[in-house]
C-alpha cells in the first residue's frame, strides 16, 4: 500500500525562493505540500497560493519551531504516513526528496536527515564548505554534531539541516508541543527520537549559499549552539534520574487537547 506523502514548508520572507523550491519536488513522489507561513512581510503567501499549496497563515510570528509544530499538525490532521520538512529558501534540493524518505518506506529508519557534511566518493571533500558554507558555521557545526553524537549515542555527520523527514509512528509519539518555539526545536525533536527508540538515518545532500537563502546571524548561532547544549545536559539529567522532564517522557496523546486528538491521531 502506497504511503502518503507530505511536504511541509516552514515559511518566512521566503518569496524569492519559493516557486524554485517547490518546482525542483520530483513528479508523482509526493502527495500534498503545506506551507505554514509565520508572518511574512513578503509575498510568500500569494506566491504559494498561485503554486496551489495548501496555505496555513500564523495570526502572529511563532518562531521556527512554532512554525514547526504546526507544519506537523497540519500533516497529521491531512493524513500524511511521512512527513518530510523543507525549508522553501532553495538552499536544500529538493530532488532528494525520493532519496530521503526511501529508508522510511522500507521500512529501515524513522527520522531521515539530508546532511550538508556527509561525504561521499564521488564529491568534494568538505561538501558544505564547497557549497558556500560559511567556515564559522562549519566550525560550530561539527562540534556541536560531535557533542550531540558523544551525548545521543548516535553517528551523524549533521544534526542541523532544515531537511527532513519522519514517519508517522514518530510524530504521533514525540511530544514535539512541548518543545520550543525557536530554532533549538530541531535538537529536542532528534534528543526525543533517541529517548523514544526511534531509527534514525542520513543521506548526502548538496546545499547552495546565496543572498536569497535564509542564514541566522553569528548572534542568534551563538544563542542556538548555547541552547543545544542545554538540550544535552538535560538530556543526561534525564537519563540519569536526577531530573525527569516531560518532553522526554511523555507522549504526544498526553498533551493533545482531547477536542483535537480524534483529528490529529489514529486510533
Amino acid at each position: 500500500m502506497k504511503q502518503r506523502v507530505i511536504v511541509v514548508m516552514p515559511a518566512y520572507n521566503a518569496a524569492k525562493t519559493l516557486e524554485r523550491t517547490y518546482r525542483d519536488i520530483p513528479p508523482g513522489v509526493v502527495d500534498h505540500v503545506i506551507l505554514v507561513d509565520d508572518v511574512s512581510r513578503d509575498e510568500t503567501v500569494d506566491v504559494a497560493r498561485q503554486l496551489g499549496l495548501e496555505v496555513v497563515i500564523h495570526v502572529q510570528n511563532r518562531g521556527y519551531g512554532g512554525n514547526q509544530k504546526t507544519c506537523y499538525l497540519e500533516a497529521l490532521r491531512a493524513g500524511a504516513d511521512i512527513v518530510v520538512m523543507l525549508h522553501p529558501d532553495y538552499q536544500y534540493d529538493s530532488t532528494r526528496i525520493p532519496a530521503l524518505i526511501a529508508p522510511i518506506v522500507a521500512g529501515e529508519a524513522d527520522m531521515m536527515f539530508g546532511s550538508r557534511l556527509k561525504y561521499t566518493p564521488d564529491g568534494p571533500k568538505n561538501p558544505a564548505l564547497a557549497g558556500g558554507m560559511p567556515i564559522w558555521k562549519y566550525v560550530s557545526n561539527r562540534f556541536l554534531t560531535i557533542c550531540e553524537n558523544l551525548v545521543l549515542g548516535q553517528r551523524l555527520s549533521e544534526c542541523h539541516t532544515g531537511f527532513r523527514a519522519y514517519n508517522r509512528r514518530l510524530l504521533e509519539t514525540v511530544p514535539f508541543l512541548l518543545n520550543s518555539d525557536d530554532f533549538v526545536f530541531d535538537t529536542e525533536m532528534i534528543a526525543q527520537a533517541v529517548l523514544f527508540g526511534f531509527r534514525i538515518d542520513e543521506i548526502a545532500v548538496p546545499t547552495r549559499y546565496f543572498d536569497e537563502a535564509s542564514s541566522v546571524n553569528f548572534v542568534r548561532s551563538v544563542q542556538y549552539g548555547l541552547a543545544t547544549l542545554a538540550v544535552m545536559l538535560r538530556v543526561l539529567l534525564h537519563r540519569s534520574g536526577i531530573k525527569r522532564y516531560p518532553q522526554f517522557s511523555r507522549r504526544l496523546a498526553e498533551v493533545l487537547s482531547p477536542h483535537h486528538s480524534g483529528e490529529i491521531l489514529r486510533k
